[in-house]
């Protein structure tokens, strides 16, 4: 014999059946995997079309230098959330042996992806040609149009990088700032207080980052960051 549950009072038979169909009503809760992992939101396959070629330490925290494979655009990306919405997490590996590295960075504000760290040749951040990808025991020279290890500067960025040195007031090619752009006066007055040997050491660096792909913007915090370090470790 088929049971049913208690009719309540006023309740029909028809009404009490059709109730006991109808579905649960939705809640939030039923959205939460949407709305946290919205497919509107991922940028799917990212590891693979971005790659890691740098990091910088500044005074606002570790920054990566990202690099697109297929748009040959170079990305920024620290703990605060950048205009791509993209948000560094963390970098592993051995910060002295880039080949190790590998910055783990959020997507879309909640997805996050390990991006490896990958040795290119300079060429590969000209808009034009061919992309070369380099590795391990790539030799040559380098430099915006050179060879394959952006950390090995041409004999003409060299000479700039000494140059900018001795004379600072001028600044140099690969500080941040453009050619029509005087160097402005607080940092000239960081510069007047380091040697001509830490001058060189910073110009170096900061054409390592040029070689790299970087921006002027980008370089130019770069830039600041590494005068207020040697700053501070010269006290």
């Amino acid at each position: 014999m088929l049971s049913s549950a208690p009719l309540l009072r006023g309740e029909t038979q028809a009404e009490s059946s059709a109730a006991s169909v109808l579905p649960e009503p939705v809640t939030k809760e039923h959205f939460d995997a949407l709305i946290n992992q919205s497919p509107f939101l991922r940028s799917i396959g990212l590891s693979k079309s971005i790659v890691l070629t740098g990091i910088a330490q500044m005074e606002e925290g570790v920054f990566a230098t990202l690099f697109d494979l297929d748009t040959r655009e170079s990305y920024f990306v620290g703990k605060k959330i950048n205009r791509e919405g993209w948000q560094l997490v963390s970098i592993n590996g051995d910060q002295s042996d880039l080949e190790t590295l590998t910055a783990r960075v959020k997507i879309g504000g909640s997805e996050v992806v390990s991006i490896r760290y990958e040795k290119l040749s300079a060429k590969a951040f000209n808009k034009s040609g061919p992309l070369y990808r380099g590795g391990k025991g790539s030799g040559g020279g380098t430099g915006p149009h050179g060879g394959p290890d952006p950390r090995m500067l041409t004999p003409d960025q060299m000479s700039d990088a000494k140059n900018g040195a001795r004379n600072y007031r001028d600044g140099f090619k690969a500080d941040g700032y453009a050619d029509n752009v005087k160097v402005p006066a607080s940092t000239i007055a960081k510069l007047s207080k380091l040697s001509s040997q830490q001058r060189e050491s910073i110009n170096v660096k900061m054409y390592e980052y040029r070689n790299r792909g970087l921006g002027m913007p980008e370089r130019q915090k770069i830039y600041e960051g590494m005068l207020d370090r040697t700053l501070r470790s010269s006290r």
